[in-house]
């Protein structure tokens, strides 16, 4: 059984998708350990404490960057034994690190479907109102593996989302979250805790289930 952590800023949607799978039992062979938050004011760990998950806070506040917070984030994570790192609207920037720690098992999910509209920059709302700028047609999620460059690690899954002529980067926002990053990233945290991920270059391949 893998133990997980998931890392949240924020309201914490994502989390509460694999809380959910994990009370369907849809998350194989894994098991939501810990929920850690950059803030001590996320939501988030309100619905860890409902889901009877252990919550943790590494507050970005406390640190001079990003390098001595991964440090602490690190050095907890392996105090707890984690398996694999899940990041679900954490909103600050890894470091090599916390990388070389987790070589391939640390996943990320995107509101877009990369290699568009990703990169520096490309968070939040940020994603949405470049996508409606641009005029696309179809934008949606992706759920990849965390390396050193910014959103460039090897896609896992991807789901397309259809953009509607009237949306905003909220309408947009809720409609991508609903059909595609609560249902790919549970779908992808149970094939990594499954063993059927395997990272070939830049490609995920998809193993067969038992």
């Amino acid at each position: 059984m893998i133990r997980i952590a998931v890392l949240v800023s924020g309201g914490g949607t994502n989390l509460q998708a694999l809380i959910d799978a994990q009370m369907r039992c849809t998350i194989k062979q894994g098991k939501l350990a810990a929920v850690i938050s950059s803030s001590p004011d996320a939501f988030a760990l309100q619905r860890a404490k409902t889901a009877g998950i252990p919550g943790y806070v590494v507050n970005r506040r406390d640190y001079p960057s990003n390098e001595a917070m991964t440090h602490d984030l690190t050095k907890l994570l392996k105090e707890l034994d984690i398996g694999l790192v899940v990041l679900a609207g954490f909103m600050y920037v890894l470091t090599e690190e916390l990388i070389s720690a987790y070589p391939n098992a640390i996943i990320n999910v995107h509101p877009a479907l990369i290699p568009s509209f990703c990169g520096e920059g490309a968070y939040g709302l940020h994603v949405h109102e470049q996508a409606l700028t641009y005029g696309v047609k179809l934008s949606g999620a992706t759920v990849h593996f965390v390396n050193e460059q910014c959103d460039g690690g090897p896609i896992i899954l991807q789901k397309a989302v259809a953009v509607e002529e009237d949306d905003t980067p909220q309408t947009l926002q809720r409609r991508i979250m609903e059909q595609a990053e609560w249902k790919l990233l549970p779908k992808a945290v149970s094939l990594f805790c499954e063993g059927r991920l395997k990272v070939e270059g830049r490609l995920v391949k998809i193993l067969p289930g038992v």
